[in-house]
C-alpha cells in the first residue's frame, strides 16, 4: 500500500510540473506546427486540458487573466498531503 501511495504522489508532483509548463507556454506563444516544439506543445494541452476546464468554469476569467491554475495547484497540494498521511 505505501509503494502504490508514494507512486501517486510522484505523479501529482509530475502532472504539477506539466501544469506549469503549460502556463509558462501561454505566455510564450509557440507554433503548433513546429515541428520540434508543436507535439511537445499538443501533449501538454491535452494532458491539461481536462483538468483545466472544470476549474475555468469555477473560477471564471478575472481581467482577462486565468487563475484556474491556481486552484488545480491547491488541489493537486491537497491531495499529495492526504496521500502523504496514508502512508
Amino acid at each position: 500500500m505505501g509503494q502504490l501511495v508514494y507512486i501517486l504522489i510522484l505523479l501529482l508532483q509530475i502532472y504539477s510540473y506539466v501544469l506549469l509548463a503549460r502556463i509558462i507556454l501561454s505566455w510564450v506563444r509557440v507554433s503548433p506546427y513546429h515541428p520540434t516544439w508543436g507535439p511537445i506543445v499538443n501533449v501538454i494541452y491535452q494532458l491539461t486540458e481536462p483538468v483545466m476546464e472544470p476549474a475555468r468554469r469555477l473560477l471564471p476569467p478575472a481581467g482577462g487573466l486565468d487563475f484556474s491554475p491556481i486552484l488545480i495547484f491547491l488541489g493537486i497540494n491537497l491531495l499529495i498531503r492526504l496521500l502523504a498521511g496514508l502512508a
